[in-house]
C-alpha cells in the first residue's frame, strides 16, 4: 500500500516486529497450561508460607525481648506490635526525663 511504502525501513521494521509479539507463536496445549498454572501456584504458596515463617520467627524474637509475665498467653501479632510501640515510647520518655 502507498502508506506503507512511505514509511521508512527503520519504522516499517518496528511495526513488523511489534505484530510478530502480538501473537502467541504455537498454540499451547491445555494440558500444558494447567500444569504450568499448578506449577507457579505450588511456587506463590511456597514463598509465600516461607515469608509468613520469616515474619513469625520476627516476632517470636520480638516477643522474647519484651517485658511480660511467663504465665501471659502468647501476644498475638498485632498485641506484640502494639505493645512493641509502646514499649519503646515509654523507654523514649524515661530517657528524655533522666
Amino acid at each position: 500500500s502507498p502508506a506503507r511504502s512511505a514509511l521508512a525501513p527503520r519504522e516499517a521494521a518496528a511495526r513488523r516486529k511489534g505484530k510478530a509479539r502480538r501473537g502467541r507463536g504455537k498454540a499451547r496445549s491445555e494440558g500444558l497450561l494447567s500444569k504450568q498454572k499448578r506449577s507457579r501456584r505450588m511456587k506463590a504458596n511456597d514463598r509465600e508460607r516461607n515469608r509468613m515463617h520469616h515474619l513469625n520467627s520476627a516476632l517470636d524474637a520480638l516477643r522474647s525481648v519484651l517485658p511480660t509475665f511467663p504465665d501471659d498467653a502468647k501476644l498475638t501479632k498485632i498485641e506484640t506490635l502494639r505493645f512493641a510501640h509502646n514499649y519503646i515510647w515509654a523507654l523514649t520518655q524515661s530517657l528524655r526525663l533522666a
